[in-house]
């Protein structure tokens, strides 16, 4: 089994908020990867003195230990206890019913010797690859569904996170987790997975560099690093362009490979 990670920040004036852990346990036998994009607030009050990578760092051990330990739960059930963990600590300090209370997107997965399954909550992303070379993506586009001038409104977005109709993070309600996607895969059609932050992902969805398959090809031949120098490389171009897309020049990036055998 081999496992390989790496992040970048999107600026060097701003802390790194996506986070990202693999924990194999000492029988071999699986294991568990667990990738979090802090959410970015707007400039104003959050309703928080910590900041999103406070909660990342907090969120993130909280699902690792879970996942790792509590075969017995599913891992909807983990996000549930891992984001009330979370917020039990901070909510005699902050006030947690603001709507953009730090938040992040999620990839999880644990495996065994029979099953890989899987929870993606947001625009995190995770990529399945068969033994025959097939890469299945397990996305959650109820973001990408919101109309972009939609989204440039701060007002109109805080309406509709963690909303009916709009979009789902980890914040500070456990009941999200019943809003993820979820599944189970036979251990035999996995030969390897991957988790990426939407840092990482642009490669493919903001660039179209490629498809998945493409980059998962990148993650094995050239190693996560070499995905995400890729992923610069462009955005440098793409602000140095006539016409740049707009949005965040840069932004965190973030990829966990897990080949399995």
């Amino acid at each position: 089994m081999r496992t390989e990670a790496a992040t970048l920040p999107g600026s060097p004036e701003r802390p790194n908020e996506d986070w990202a852990a693999a924990a194999l346990p000492a029988s071999g036998l699986g294991g568990t990867l667990v990738v979090l994009d802090g959410v970015t607030p707007p400039s104003g009050d959050d309703g928080c003195v910590h900041g999103v990578p406070w909660f990342t760092a907090r969120l993130g051990g909280a699902l690792t230990e879970l996942s790792a330990s509590r075969r017995d739960l599913t891992l909807s059930e983990i996000l549930s206890r891992a984001i009330r963990r979370t917020a039990d600590v901070h909510r005699n300090t902050c006030d947690l019913s603001h709507p953009r209370t730090p938040q992040a997107t999620v990839a999880l997965a644990r495996w065994d010797d029979l099953t890989v399954e899987h929870l993606v909550l947001s625009d995190a992303a995770l990529l399945l690859r068969s033994p025959d070379g097939a890469v299945r993506a397990v996305l959650d586009d109820r973001l990408d569904r919101i109309p972009a001038d939609v989204r440039r409104s701060v007002a109109a977005t805080d309406r509709l996170r963690n909303q009916e109709g709009g979009f789902f993070t980890a914040a500070a309600d456990p009941a999200v987790s019943a809003r993820a996607l979820t599944g189970t895969t036979p251990r035999t059609e996995v030969r390897a997975l991957a988790g990426l932050t939407d840092g990482a992902t642009r490669w493919v969805d903001r660039f179209g560099a490629g498809d998945w398959a493409d980059l998962f090809g990148v993650l094995e031949k050239e190693g996560v690093r070499a995905l995400l120098d890729r992923v610069r490389v462009l955005e440098a171009a793409d602000a140095e362009s006539a016409a740049p897309r707009g949005g965040k020049p840069h932004d965190d990036a973030t990829a966990v490979y897990v080949r399995l055998g």
